[in-house]
């Protein structure tokens, strides 16, 4: 019997729906994993189809152009050289399946469906899958391979199930979206599961954006004891070689080099980077335009863009009104400037003042009020989309989590545009972001210069500069005082005598509360954006509208 298995692990960033596209990522991967004397090749969940395919699958065409995509990988096979684990959707007597195969000498020669059906957050599996039975291991040239998919191994009963039926390894393929933190819980969780079954076990992920989810990969393999084998690199395409050997007490992973884990910051920051590149780069936009208003969250916006894409592809546009201070107009200029992206003024003077003109006789005997503040913010987004559909580049947009949850933010104003890399980002992380950015050069990025933004941008006091000597905190507390009211209210689902046992005063966590419920509807109309959180706004978190609830908290 083999005494060692070579298994490769192929960290992909996979185009959902381009099934020609994936199916050529997967045979150059396993081109070098054959140069490098894999035996076995492992892939992503559903690496054919790309994940999450939401109802895409419930296409008939689109689930059999996925089948056949495989029954070609195959083939491939016939090569001698490594075997194959691939994901695809899989229809059979049973409904429509997550499923994984294994693909060796031209066949496909064992197929497993998943068993647990995430339903939660991002997730809707339930909706458009079929749960399999617990899976038996799969025979693969001597070796008994304990194959899951993702949500399997995060409960026992597979692996101890796999484990019981004599699996010599654990071996997951993974979709599993970045949140902050998640990395220690998954090596965590593993840990545990190796404990429970006493194997070795390998955790294949997916990296890459995909609409407002960004997949992290960082790969790993935990030896039997769990100690950490191999890891593979956060927010990166990578291929790593595993040796695995037969011993008395089971298989042994050789241990490979790995790099360090980065900063929590460094992470943040890579997946606004990933998040948007991939969105803008697989919908084919040729770059993005925005604001920059001399803020910091235009700033950081903007650095990330110039990062992710390159400088020539961001186009920078101040838009002045009466009320934009000079140090504003320094402040966006030098931004640009360091960032060495295009930068233009187009003031809005005038198109502020027709508005007026053309509104007078109806707003007669109205005193100014937040409407001509709104209609600032709508005369930008007017022309930052009017540039847009002119020369392509998509609209990013600017507003940060705080703003979008107590609902300051301008519907058609500076909620316009296509995607945000801030829309899962607090305030008070949004200057440590731009306190690290200006001290480091991300890794991957595409315009490594730091500082990026005038230190000045992150001391001044916030501002929407709509009126005179207006400050964000004339109306909302602190922003280190909020973020942790609305941290409570959102990611921990909490009460307000919860929040204010905690040493918050009622009063205001009961306005923030009411602020909060009553933004949903300006929510639901927001740009997608990168999921950072347990509870990112969107899929993440679906609140009605109209609700009644918020009216009874006294």
């Amino acid at each position: 019997m083999t005494a060692t298995l070579k298994i490769a692990i192929a960290q992909l960033n996979l185009h959902l729906g381009a099934i020609g596209k994936n199916l050529a990522a997967i045979r150059a991967a396993r081109k070098q994993a054959a140069e490098l004397g894999a035996d076995l090749l492992i892939t992503p969940e559903l690496s054919i189809s790309g994940y999450p395919p939401e109802d895409l699958v419930l296409k008939p065409a689109f689930v059999a152009a996925c089948e056949a995509a495989a029954e070609e990988l195959a083939l491939d096979t016939t090569d001698g050289g490594p075997g194959l684990i691939i994901g695809t959707p899989w229809r059979n007597g049973t409904g429509l399946h997550n499923a994984a195969f294994v693909l060796d000498g031209g066949k496909i020669t064992a197929r497993r469906k998943k068993h647990e059906l995430p339903n939660y957050g991002v997730f809707d599996e339930k909706r458009v899958f079929a749960p399999g039975p617990v899976p038996m291991p799969v025979n693969f040239r001597g070796f008994s391979l304990g194959l899951m998919i993702c949500e399997d191994w995060w409960f026992p009963t597979v692996p101890k199930s796999l484990a019981d039926s004599g699996a010599e390894l654990l071996l997951s393929i993974n979709g599993s979206p970045f949140e902050d933190g998640k990395q220690s819980t998954r090596i965590a969780l593993a840990a545990q599961r190796v404990a429970e079954t006493g194997l070795p076990y390998i955790f294949a992920a997916l990296t890459g954006g995909q609409d407002e989810i960004v997949f992290d990969g960082a790969s790993f393999v935990l030896n039997a004891d769990s100690g950490l084998a191999a890891q593979l690199p956060h927010f990166a395409e990578s291929l790593t070689l595993t040796t695995w050997t037969r011993t008395a007490t089971g298989l042994i992973c050789a241990q490979t080099r790995f790099p360090p884990a980065p900063h929590r910051l460094e992470l943040i920051y890579q997946a606004m980077m990933m998040g948007l590149r991939d969105y803008v780069n697989k919908n084919g936009f040729p770059g993005v335009v925005l604001g920059l208003s001399g803020g910091i969250d235009s700033a950081i916006s903007a650095a990330v863009a110039a990062d992710a894409l390159g400088p020539e592809r961001v186009r920078a546009v101040m838009l002045p009104s009466p009320y934009t201070s000079a140090h504003s107009l320094e402040d966006a200029a030098a931004c640009a400037q360091m960032l060495g992206i295009p930068y233009e003024t187009i003031p809005i003077s005038g198109a502020i003042g027709a508005f007026a003109q053309a509104l007078a006789p109806a707003f007669a005997g109205r005193e100014p009020d937040i409407t001509e503040e709104n209609l600032q913010s709508r005369t930008r987004a007017i022309i930052l989309m009017a540039l847009s559909n002119k020369f392509g580049p998509m609209l990013l947009t600017t507003g940060n989590k705080s703003e979008m949850s107590v609902g300051y933010a301008t519907l058609y104003g500076d909620m316009c545009g296509g995607y945000s890399v801030l829309k899962d980002i607090y305030k008070t992380t949004v200057f440590e972001l731009s306190r690290w950015r200006n001290a480091h050069t991300p890794t991957g990025t595409l315009c490594p210069r730091a500082p990026a933004m005038p230190e000045r941008v992150i001391t001044k006091a916030p501002s929407a500069e709509l009126r005179e000597n207006q400050t964000d905190q004339d109306s909302l507390p602190p922003y280190d005082m909020l973020d942790a009211i609305l941290h409570r209210l959102i990611e921990g689902e909490a009460s307000i005598d919860d929040v204010v046992s905690e040493g918050f005063e009622r009063p205001t966590v009961l306005r923030i509360w009411k602020l909060l419920d009553r933004a949903e509807y300006k929510r639901r109309q927001s740009p997608p954006g990168v999921k950072i959180s347990l509870r990112a706004f969107g899929r993440d978190r679906r609140y009605p509208m109209t609700n009644g609830f918020t009216n009874l908290i006294k």
